[in-house]
């Protein structure tokens, strides 16, 4: 493991992201976050969203610093008396999982339907292609308002909290898949044609075989950029749905819907609410997309 780990330290990748200070930084900073927000039952000091230990008599105390603070709510506390530190990072582990997941399923369905229009072609290439065609000359928010409402009308109302979670991955999944769709199609249509495919053909390996054990790792390198950067498109729309009040409940809120009850203290001197998770939005967005532009700068050998 150790030979493993010094081999990659001493790669070309490794060497670039040493001397990247933009990368080495935003990954410092993204690694943070995903630390404290996945380890939140243990690094936070509150549950903000267990009631028994919620004290309304706290509610609106300004950050430990300010004139009436303590150091017991180092960034203060919302309207309900909750930590705003602890829901920071409770929020941001569910901003961050809603992101991933819907990342995940994004390219399992862009991969697929991209490998099988590139390298099969003909009539299924051009209604896969005219699809994703039509749906990106939607904005993304926009069709995942559209899934999200269409949900929601067809589910029952006290299901609606329940099944947010799954709703929200499957609606920005579903805005996202097209890229992922295009990219590979494009690589399949000029990897299909090199020599080791047309070897395999000869030899009699099947279709489905060619497509995912040889195929498929040669298109891989570009899909992993850009799923680095959709990453922080995800978290961002769901931060948008949230924030208009059809994404994640208020008993478990993401960053956006800590942002959106925090706007309605914004002018009322209660600036605390919705600013900082507001700047950890942007700090986990700056950081996605500063790590995917290093990584797709190295792994483009016109720039090596």
């Amino acid at each position: 493991m150790s030979e493993r780990l010094s081999r990659w330290w001493n790669s070309d990748l490794a060497w670039s992201w040493r001397h990247t200070p933009m990368a080495s930084i935003s990954t410092i900073i993204l690694l943070f976050m995903l630390v404290g927000s996945l380890g939140a039952h243990w690094v936070a000091p509150h549950n903000p969203f267990d009631l028994a230990s919620v004290n309304l008599l706290d509610a609106l105390k300004p950050p430990a610093w300010m004139e009436g603070g303590e150091w017991a709510y180092p960034l203060g506390t919302d309207s309900q008396g909750r930590d705003l530190y602890s829901g920071l990072l409770y929020g941001t582990r569910i901003s961050l999982l809603i992101g991933i997941a819907s990342v995940i399923l994004a390219m399992f369905v862009g991969i697929f339907l991209g490998l099988l229009a590139g390298y099969v072609g003909g009539r299924l290439d051009a209604f896969i292609m005219r699809v994703a065609d039509v749906q990106l000359s939607f904005p993304a928010i926009l069709i995942a308002l559209l899934v999200d409402g269409v949900a929601r009308a067809a589910m029952p109302r006290e299901l609606h909290d329940v099944l947010a979670f799954p709703v929200l991955v499957f609606a920005i999944a579903l805005a996202g898949w097209p890229q992922y769709a295009r990219t590979v199609r494009g690589s399949t249509m000029v990897e299909k044609n090199r020599e080791y495919v047309q070897a395999a053909r000869v030899i009699g390996v099947s279709t489905p075989v060619i497509m995912f054990r040889h195929v498929l790792p040669n298109v891989m390198g570009p899909v992993l950029v850009l799923a680095t950067v959709h990453l922080a498109t995800a978290i961002i729309t769901e931060a948008t749905l949230s924030f208009l009040g059809v994404g994640v409940p208020s008993t478990s809120p993401s960053l956006g819907t800590l942002i959106r009850i925090g706007n309605d203290f914004l002018f009322s001197g209660e600036w605390w609410i919705t600013i900082f998770p507001g700047v950890m939005l942007v700090l986990l967005v700056l950081s996605v997309n500063l790590l995917g532009d290093w990584l797709r700068d190295a792994l483009n050998p016109r720039l090596n």
